[in-house]
């Protein structure tokens, strides 16, 4: 099984990135999938969220109206476009996803992480 995070970079505040997560080795269409992210000395926070139809997304109150997330199930990808990108948006990016239904209800897993740099 693995899922890897990727795309982030330095950007200045406003400006833009797409972050991706791929997932392989199981059945990752079928998995609800999650931003989330951790800055220098602070806990890690929920991003954003959307589940395997894809028919729901969620998202955090300070990223609401900036972020996007989707995805391809066709590519086992799932997308975070982040726009008007803010300093306090700094922070090492992970996917994760859970399963929500079936016989293996409850299985998660972690991705690495992708580091986003805004300056100001």
């Amino acid at each position: 099984v693995q899922l890897q995070a990727s795309g982030g970079g330095l950007v200045q505040a406003g400006g833009s990135l797409r972050l991706s997560c791929a997932g392989s080795g199981h059945a990752f269409r079928s998995y609800t999938v999650a931003w989330f992210r951790q800055a220098p000395g602070k806990e890690r926070e929920f991003v954003a969220a959307i589940n395997s139809n894809p028919d729901r997304t969620a998202y955090a109150d300070s990223v609401k109206g900036r972020f996007t997330i989707s995805r391809e199930n066709g590519q086992n990808t799932v997308y975070l476009q982040m726009s008007d990108l803010r300093p306090e948006d700094t922070g090492v990016y992970l996917c994760h996803e859970v399963q929500l239904g079936g016989k293996d209800y409850g299985t998660e897993y972690w991705g690495g992480g992708t580091l986003v740099t805004v300056s100001s």
